[in-house]
């Protein structure tokens, strides 16, 4: 297995580095899944089990000057490693005044991800940095835990308001339960909800809008074909897995989507010219 990527173009650089920092925010650990054409970040939560799913993906023409990878065969050229994304965030934020970062696997005192610079110094020279980030390499066996996930047969899609306005009220509304109720119907509404026993608290969102899913995917129900537009769709979750992907949006989507299975999962979506981010959220009782 070889990997080796270069990044020149400062601009990409700080995208990729953003990229990676929004998924630190979102967990401790992934998987890194490395094809000819694409990067791809997962989390093969088990939603039904009130595990966090997260799948992003990133076109690697639109960030790597020089990639080169031969992955396990050529019939499966492919590499997935697992990663700390924390460690390789740092790094990447620690070099951001360097001409050219190169990424590479390589294998040291165990699998590592080497990010490798030369920084400008004082004296108009330059001096080299190298960190390497430890990887395990997941074994073929288990790679079919890391595929793309599937759209739910979600009851409801609605558009998302501004994420730092969502960030801004859940940020109030977690100072007064752990639980939040998301609801949505097919006219472009969106409520956030607190109810307890001392308080009900709700933040009203009105003409959003809803993606048109049906000419394009073929995802959409008996139960969303048959539902009245206005009839609302809710899912209570975890406030504080709701929380880390509005602190860490550093993606800065062109659009964000809200898929809610009544009762059982959210599925957000955050779509970019050259990054997509899936992030799936149980429901609790």
């Amino acid at each position: 297995m070889k990997f080796r990527g270069k990044i020149v173009d400062v601009a990409c650089l700080n995208h990729f580095t953003r990229v990676v920092t929004t998924i630190s925010k979102l967990t401790k650990t992934c998987v890194l899944r490395l094809t000819p054409r694409h990067l791809y970040f997962v989390l093969a939560g088990n939603v039904a089990n009130g595990g966090v799913g997260m799948w992003c993906e990133l076109a690697q023409a639109n960030f790597f000057d020089e990639y080169q990878m031969e992955g396990v065969s050529s019939e499966e050229n492919e590499i997935c490693l697992q990663v700390a994304p924390e460690l390789l965030s740092r790094p990447l934020r620690a070099l951001q005044s360097a001409t050219a970062v190169k990424v590479k696997l390589t294998r040291k005192h165990c699998p590592c991800l080497t990010v490798a610079a030369e920084l400008p110094t004082l004296t108009g020279g330059s001096r080299p940095v190298t960190y390497d980030v430890p990887v395990d390499v997941i074994p073929r066996r288990l790679w079919h835990e890391f595929r793309e996930p599937c759209v739910p047969d979600f009851d409801v899609s609605v558009y998302m308001p501004p994420l730092k306005t969502m960030k801004s009220v859940v940020d109030r509304m977690k100072n007064l339960s752990n639980f939040l109720v998301m609801e949505a119907n097919m006219n472009g509404q969106m409520n956030l909800k607190i109810e307890t026993d001392l308080v009900s608290v709700t933040t009203h969102f009105k003409d959003l809008g809803n993606p048109d899913w049906g000419e394009c995917c073929p995802l959409l129900g008996a139960s969303h074909q048959e539902r009245e537009a206005g009839a609302m769709v809710q899912a209570q979750v975890d406030v504080r897995k709701l929380q880390p992907l509005l602190m860490g949006q550093q993606v800065n989507p062109s659009r964000a989507l809200c898929n809610i299975v009544h009762q059982r999962v959210v599925h957000i979506v955050l779509l970019h010219d050259d990054v997509s981010l899936q992030y799936f959220l149980p429901a609790v009782a």
